[in-house]
This record gives C-alpha cells, structure tokens and sequence, in this order.
C-alpha cells in the first residue's frame, strides 16, 4: 500500500508531496532494486489499481530501463541484465499480463515490454517476444485496446533497436503491422499504432521490399491508410511514404504514376497543416535523393563506370503540377508567425530551393510566371511569396541564364526594400544576400551604388530585416574581393567597395551597438558581416583597418570594465557573446595587419586578455575566442610573442587543464604549434611543464577525444621547434604514438571513421616533425636521429596499414608520402623494405594523380627518394 500511494502523489500538485514521493522511490531503487522492480510490475498488471497509479508504475518502471543519455541507458541495461532470470522473467510476465487492460493512453504497459525487448533482444533472451505480440495483434478474440497496446509496443522496440537485430523477426512484424493497418480495421487508435510501428520498422524490411508481391502489398496498404478519414492516421501514413520514397527510391516507378503522385499533390493542397507539410516533405525528398543520384552519376562517368542506381528524374517530370501548388503554399504566410514553427509556407519555400538544385533550368518557365503575376500584388501575402519564389531558385540554373533575370528583377527589389510591410522587406534582404552569394556578377556593376545605398539604409530597419541585409555584405564583400584584380601576393590593390568601404563599416559598428541588437540575432550578425569586409579587404582600405582596431580594442577593455556590474544570467549571456564576439573581430584584424602594427598593440591586447581571464565570469566560449585570437597574433608577431610568455604561461597551462571545456582545451593545444612555430627553440624553458600536460591529457581518459588527435600533432611541433633536445620526451612520445596508431575502428560508423582518419593523420605529422626535428639540415645534421632506428620497422608498418586502407583519404597520403620522404633522407638504405610493398608504390602513384597540389609535390618527392635507394641497390 505505501507504493501505490507514493506512486499516487507522483503527480501531486503539492511540491513538497512530489518531492517526498520522489525520495522515497529513489531509496526504494537503492534498497533492493529487484523487489522495487517486481512491485512496479505487480502495480501495472492489477486492474483493480486506479489507471493514474498504473501509469507512474509504468513510467518508473520504463525510466529504470532506458535513459536520453546513452551512457546511462547503458548502465540501466547492464543493471537490468545481472537481474537473476526468475526476476525478468516474473517481470515480463506481468507486463505483457498488462497489454490491453489499460484505459489510459498512451498504453505504459507497452513502454515497459518494449524497453525490456530492446535491452534482451541484442543479447539473445526473450526470443519469443515478437511472436507472442504478432499473436496477441492477430488473435481475432483480441480487444481494440489490445491491438491498440500491442502495436505500441511493438513501434517502440523498432525506433529503438538496432536494426539489423529485428531483420530475421521482419515477416513477424510486418504481419502484426499489416493486420493492423488494413482497410476493414474498425478501429483508428488500432489504425494509427500500427502505421506508427511501420515508420519505425522501414529500415529493416529491406528483404520484404526487396520482392515484389510483399512490396506491393505493403505499398497497398499504406496508400490505402493516406485516404483515411482520421487525420493523424492520414499524417502517420504519409511519414510512411516520405520515408520509403528516402529508403526505396529505386523501387518507385512502379506507384509513382498510379499513386504516389496523386496521393502527395493531394496532401500538398490540404488545409490541413500536418497533411500539407507531409505532401511537400515528400517531394522535398524527392529532390534530395535526385540531387545525390546526379552527383553519383557524375563521380561514375569521371571513372568509367556505370552509376550504382540511376535517377528516375521524377521532380523534372512533375514540376508543372507541382510548382504552382507550391507557390499557393507560400502565399499561406501569417504576419506572425514564430521563426521556430513549421509550416507549409516555409516547407514550400525549402522545397523550392531543392527543386531548383535539382531540377535547374528547367524550373526558371514555371516560377517566373508566378513572380510576373504578383511582385505588384496589392496583397502583402502574394508580393513577399512572389520574392520568397524567386530567392529559392538562384541556386541550380545556370548563373549565365539567371544574370539577365536578375538584373532586371534588381530595381524592382531596390524598390522592395521600402515595402509597408516587414515580412515582404524581410524576404527581399534576405533575397538580396542570395543573388549576392550566387550571382554577385549581376550587382558588381552600375548598379552596386544604388543597392548599398538600399542596404546600408536597411540596417535601420527591424532586427530580422537588419539581420538578413548583414548576411548581403557578408556575400558582396567575399564576390568585391574575388573579383578583383590580384597583385603577385594574391592581394588586391583596390576594388569595387573601397570607395564605400568606411562608410559600410562605420554603419555595421552602429549596428553592432543599437539597443535592440540582441533580437533575431542582429549584433552577431553584424559583427560576422564586419569580420567578412575586414578579411575581403584590398590595401587601400587598410588605413580604415587600423581605425576599426582602436575600435574594438576600446571596445573590449570598456566590456571588461562590466564584469562587476553583471546582475543577472541573460545579462551575463549577452556580456560573454559580446566579448567572444569582439575577440573573433579582433581575430580577423590581425591577420589583415602588418607585424608591425601588431607590435603596436599587442601589448594592450595581452592586457585585455590576461584581464579575462582573471576575471570571475569567463565562460568557454569566451576563452575559445581569446585563444584563437591570441594564436592569430603570435602568427602575426613572431618571434616578437617570447616577451609574453611568462605572463602567459599560467593562462596556457590552465586552458591545457581545462577538461570541462573541451573547445578550449583545443584552442589551447593549437596555441602550443602556433607558439613553437613562432619563436622555436626558444620554447625550451616552457617543454617540461607543456609536455607534461599534454601527455597527462592524453592518458586522461574523461578528456573528449577530439583533444587527443592534436596533442598527438603538437608533439612534431615541439620536436620540429627544439630539435636535439626533444629526445629527453622521445621514448614517452613514441610509446603513445604507437598506442594511437594501433586503433581500430567500426568502419559502418561514420563518425568513427573520420576520427580514425583525423588520429592517423596527426600520427603521421607527429612522426613527420620528430624526424625532421632529429635529422637537422644539410648544414648540421644531427646524430640524434638514430635514437629512432629501432622504432623505423613499426613507422614503417604503421604507414603500409595507412597505405592499404582502400577508403584511405587526400590528406593521409600527403601525409604517409611526406613521412616517406623524411624517413628515406634520414636513414636511407634501412628504408629498402617498405620501398619494395607495392601498397607504397600504389599510394605514391595515386598520391601523383591527386587534384591536391600538396599531394602531388609531396607523392613525387617521396617517389624520387625511394627511386635514389632503390638505385643505389643495384
């Protein structure tokens, strides 16, 4: 009784009696967590309990089981499994006891089956679940409620498991599910368990799609289940569709013309927001997957050989009917409509966009007529989706067709930018920073003066407006710079901004500092179109760069004075974006600046960031900025950075130590190569402390592993910058080069796979700058290189397993052909054995046919060093 009335107050509107309930199921769980377990499962299963009671037993059950955090649901799971077998099994029966006896829903009962099947299944235990819930689903004797929490049931063990454990029980569910969705079920709560459970199956069924007949009958049923009359039935099967169309592309054809296409512009036109979006997501599908066919098509036809599967050109073929269906979509626009909500005016927009992509020029007949017609709508609705409909399709068509287009469309869009109504001058800027970003060789002309003069007057306007003009100058200034004429450093010495140049900037600054800069994300916005202008600058702007650095330098020792004003969290939140913000800016100055200029100011940015970092409120992200700031200026100043270094000393060892923040624990291992690079041998006094840390970071196993793969590369910096003297870390160094080296990962997880590549790569610098360091120069070699010969067979060996990787990346084989290279120079004849694998010969030789200029000098080089030893055999 104390369990059913602890569970009773669970959701008790008193706080104290929620809290009370809570502790004492916590110490229950502690206390004996079988019996806690099997009493929850005795709750569940008495019908005789109030369905409030059931439910909680349910949820604590079900939250004993599974958790968000995947390493707690790992926990849980181990938990569960040391349960002796007469306990799970006395749970289980009392669970699935309890399908079809709740009258609440959703059924908890189904949770609880669920999350025990998905915990025992991958182990081989409860072998027997999928059939003995296809029965109860299947039995005609079985209530609506049964079949109702059965399919539940069933719908979560598929979105949760991994699908190849279920690929042999498919028929079982399919059958289960089948039943469930057909025509002549009475029942839509039935109905829609079961298309729910279909979504979540899809990805294991590939062996039923695969054959025909089972294909067209699951295709039956699920187009069938589109033209229920229940809605979130009608919802659920068209998710069904949106799906397939993703997974089975290749197996449409035959429902496309009969079916499919009727079904979705059919969905597209409803008012029903949920169906509609259902419909256009399809065709956005669509696209997508046509977009990737094209691209496959061409990366085979560039190597001879046939596409593994073809496109069918679908979204080419219906773009008559579906273009003006989603032109109507997007003059369903509300005035006030949250950013965040979804909704078909929007999905029609992004559909667009993909349609463009995929379809090209063949789009441009069926929207111009559309943006003809309504552009001078005296409907605000029907002007902003006549802008909305003419920004999505910039991208795809050939820029040469789309100029001409454009430039007669620019005054009509100037004009715009003045509309009565924000939601049309909203879509216009953001308009604007489209043709800006993909046709900029329609505005770098006459009509460049008129258009700033449009966008420097639209940082006036509101936020959102505001925001979008940011991201026009953001796009103009890259398009000014690319188009101008480059010096022989790469340089510009003007270009068509400069005379515009101060007069933007000075407006961008304003920007950054009006009083409602923190709404639609305005002051980042126009800090990130600053930071583009000041990087897109030719040299007769760089007088205006050093005003902007006092600029900003005021500006971040006047946020730094704020520090002990700040009252409450939002306060604090927008002081750290501020700070990161100009930090960032600051970024972008320097690496525009001359090195004496540098020298000029370094001492007052040091100030600044030394006083940051003493300060009580400094935030990761703030600290990430700083520190890629403070890189950017020792790349600036050189050697010129050695005079900071004991004030700075304490900053980089507590950034290394800063495990909490992992993005500052990079930014500060990036900071270490800039460091050495900069002021070389002279880095010696600050190894020992350096080194320490760093290899503690690496042993640390609560350390993020994106950390490990750079302090595995920072070791070829230190050893490039001090030379001789890194022998003294050389055995520690090398013991941890050769433990990263020896990972192997699952090659299906694609995550994995990039990590492995990114942990090689820097492996193979980290030998790269150890040789390099060791050997010296023609001028004074260095005896200390043989300290490594007895490690040369295992770098060898490491590089052959880089080198037979067949999905082995550009970057890794500059990376093994550079590491040859020095290796060769360095110990000549002993490198004979790897010169003969053909594993290496065959990475030379496609290291020589790269794209990658870096590839090739390097693959040709290492080949012309192993040809000298090879030679010199014979």
């Amino acid at each position: 009784m104390d369990l059913i009335t602890v569970l009773s107050k669970t959701i008790s509107s008193d706080h104290n009696e929620l809290e009370a309930a809570e502790r004492f199921l916590q110490q229950a769980a502690q206390t004996n967590f079988a019996e806690f377990l099997k009493s929850l499962s005795e709750v569940i299963c008495n019908v005789s309990n109030q369905p409030i009671v059931r439910t909680a037993a349910g949820l604590q059950l079900k939250n004993a089981l599974t958790s968000k955090d995947e390493n707690l649901r790992l926990q849980y799971q181990q938990r569960w499994l040391q349960l002796p077998e007469e306990i799970r099994n006395y749970i289980k029966r009392n669970v699935v006891s309890a399908l079809g006896t709740e009258s609440a829903r959703p059924s908890s009962a189904a949770q609880c089956v669920a999350y025990i099947a998905v915990t025992e299944l991958p182990h081989n235990l409860w072998p027997d679940v999928i059939r003995l819930l296809t029965q109860n689903v299947t039995n005609s004797a079985s209530t609506e409620i049964m079949k109702e929490a059965t399919l539940e049931a069933i719908g979560y063990i598929c979105q949760d498991i991994e699908p190849e454990i279920l690929v042999s029980q498919s028929n079982e569910i399919l059958t289960a599910i089948v039943h469930g969705m057909r025509k002549d079920e009475p029942s839509n709560h039935v109905k829609l368990a079961a298309t729910n459970a279909l979504y979540n199956s899809l990805e294991f069924t590939k062996a039923n799609f695969d054959k025909d007949s089972e294909r067209h009958f699951i295709m039956q049923v699920v187009c069938e289940a589109t033209q229920s009359e229940n809605i979130p039935v009608r919802v659920a099967a068209l998710q069904c569709l949106v799906k397939i169309m993703s997974l089975y592309y290749q197996y449409m054809e035959h429902y496309m013309g009969p079916a499919l296409f009727a079904i979705t512009l059919q969905a597209m036109k409803s008012d029903v927001d949920e169906i509609a979006l259902q419909g256009i997501e399809f065709w956005s599908n669509v696209c997508d997957e046509e977009v990737d066919l094209a691209i496959e098509l061409s990366e085979a036809t560039e190597q001879g050989r046939p596409p593994t599967k073809t496109s069918r050109h679908y979204a080419k073929g219906a773009l008559q009917y579906l273009v003006p269906t989603l032109t109507h979509c997007l003059t369903k626009q509300d005035e006030h409509d949250d950013e965040d909500d979804w909704n078909p005016s929007k999905a029609a927009g992004v559909c667009l966009v993909l349609m463009a992509s995929c379809c090209e020029d063949a789009i441009i007949p069926h929207v111009l007529p559309f943006v003809n017609e309504n552009i001078k709508n005296p409907d605000w609705r029907y002007r902003e989706a006549a802008v909305m409909a003419f920004g999505s399709i910039l991208e795809g068509p050939d820029p040469g067709q789309l100029k001409p287009i454009v430039e007669q469309a620019l005054p009509m869009l100037i004009e715009l930018m003045n509309d009565k109504c924000v939601v049309v001058r909203d879509t216009v800027a953001w308009t604007i920073g489209r043709v800006c970003e993909l046709i900029p060789e329609a505005i770098l002309t006459d009509a460049l003066g008129p258009l700033l003069e449009t966008l420097v007057k639209g940082l006036e306007s509101e936020p959102r407006v505001a925001s979008n003009v940011c991201w026009a100058f953001n796009s103009l200034a890259e398009a000014a710079y690319e188009s101008a004429e480059k010096e022989d450093d790469g340089e510009p010495k003007t270009y068509v901004l400069s005379k515009y140049f101060e007069f933007i900037v000075s407006k961008l600054l304003e920007t950054t500092e009006r009083p409602d800069a923190n709404q639609a994300n305005l002051r980042s916005s126009a800090y990130e179109a600053l930071m583009e202008l000041i990087k897109n600058s030719p040299r007769d702007c760089y007088v205006i760069i050093q005003k902007i650095t006092m600029v900003i330098l005021n500006r971040l020792q006047q946020v730094l004075q704020l520090e002990n004003y700040i009252q409450s969290t939002s306060d604090r939140s927008q002081y750290n974006d501020l700070q990161s913000l100009l930090w960032a800016t600051f970024q972008s100055i320097l690496r525009k600046m001359t090195p004496e200029d540098a020298l000029q100011i370094s001492d007052a940015v040091m100030s600044a960031l030394l006083q940051m970092f003493e300060s009580s409120g400094k935030t990761g992200g703030v600290q990430e900025d700083a520190l890629m700031a403070v890189g950017t200026l020792v790349e600036t100043i050189g050697e010129g950075f050695l005079k900071y270094m004991d004030a700075f000393r304490p900053v980089l060892a507590a950034s290394l130590k800063n495990h909490a923040d992992y993005q500052v624990c990079n930014a500060a291992v990036g900071l270490v190569e800039d460091i050495c690079r900069a002021i070389g041998i002279k880095i010696l006094p600050y190894c020992d402390e350096i080194m320490t840390l760093l290899m503690a970071n690496l042993s640390d196993t609560n350390v993020n592993r994106s950390v490990k793969p750079l302090i595995l590369s920072a070791f070829g910096d230190i050893a490039l910058a001090i030379g001789p003297e890194f022998s003294k870390y050389l055995d520690v160094v090398l013991t941890a080069l050769m433990h990263a080296s020896q990972l192997q990962v699952d090659k299906n997880d694609y995550d994995l796979v990039d990590y492995l590549n990114e942990l090689r790569e820097n492996c193979l610098e980290a030998y790269t700058g150890i040789v390099q360091g060791l050997k010296g120069d023609k001028e004074s070699p260095n005896p200390d290189v043989h300290l490594l010969s007895n490690h040369v067979s295992y770098i060898n060996q490491f590089i052959i397993v880089v080198a037979s990787d067949p999905d082995i990346t550009d970057s890794l084989i500059a990376a093994c052909a550079g590491l040859i290279g020095d290796l060769v120079s360095a110990f000549g004849q002993a490198m004979l054995p790897l010169a003969e694998r053909d594993e290496i010969n065959q990475l030379l030789v496609k290291g020589k046919r790269s794209k990658a200029s870096k590839t090739r000098t390097l693959s040709i080089w290492a080949h012309k060093e192993l040809r000298k030893i090879r030679g010199n055999v014979q």
